[in-house]
């Protein structure tokens, strides 16, 4: 069995809208206040990680689907990339759902989705796995889709005789929508705790008038 590195080459991926939507459910949070920076530091603290780089993946609006969230999203991507996070984005997507409210009154609503980001996130992580660039594999999400991910992983490290690890890191409260990590990984908790200490103070809203 290979041997665990004293110094554990560290990537944290962060799947952006996942530990948004999680936070919320978990936090209340209005809006994606997390710093990547400050929780992938904090978890790579703890456990004894050394932090080798951050990337952050997520999908934004076009400005003619929602102008609000194109800027805030745009300005929080740039925040990031000036503190030497690689950043990746994708348009949301667009479609016409129909939700049935309390009442029984069904609305039509439009719904964005990502394309693309969770298959970019995978392979970067087999990419980055396979060039033996990270002992580690930190992903901040609670996507079962990454279960195979684990798997690959897993593979590679039979194949180059090396130690890997996989851990998967996500919000847990009173009120969360999941409790449950990647299956396959190992599972960190992020509770109140640490999130609130790693808020970003501040605020990529964009300005009104």
């Amino acid at each position: 069995m290979p041997s665990e590195p004293p110094i554990k080459r560290t990537v944290a991926f962060f799947d952006g809208q996942n530990l948004y939507h999680h936070a919320k459910a978990a936090f209340g949070c209005t809006h994606p206040d997390y710093s990547p920076l400050a929780l992938a530091h904090c978890v790579c603290n703890q456990k004894g990680f050394n932090l080798h780089e951050i990337r952050f993946y997520t999908g934004i609006p076009e400005e003619a689907d929602n102008l609000h969230w194109n800027r805030f999203w745009s300005a929080k991507l740039l925040a990031m990339s000036r503190t030497g996070i690689t950043t990746y984005s994708r348009p949301l997507r667009y479609h016409e759902k129909t939700i049935k409210s309390s009442d029984g009154i069904e609305i039509a609503k439009r719904i964005g989705e990502e394309k693309g980001i969770d298959i970019r996130i995978a392979l970067d992580i087999i990419r980055m796995a396979r060039q033996n660039v990270l002992d580690v594999v930190l992903l901040f999400s609670q996507d079962q889709d990454f279960s195979e991910v684990a798997d690959e992983v897993r593979a590679l490290s039979r194949e180059q005789n090396r130690w890997i690890k996989i851990a998967s890191a996500f919000p847990v409260g009173a009120c969360a929508s999941n409790y449950r990590g990647i299956d396959k990984t190992d599972w960190i908790n992020i509770d109140r705790t640490m999130y609130d200490a790693c808020r970003d103070p501040r605020d990529y809203h964009p300005k009104r008038g």
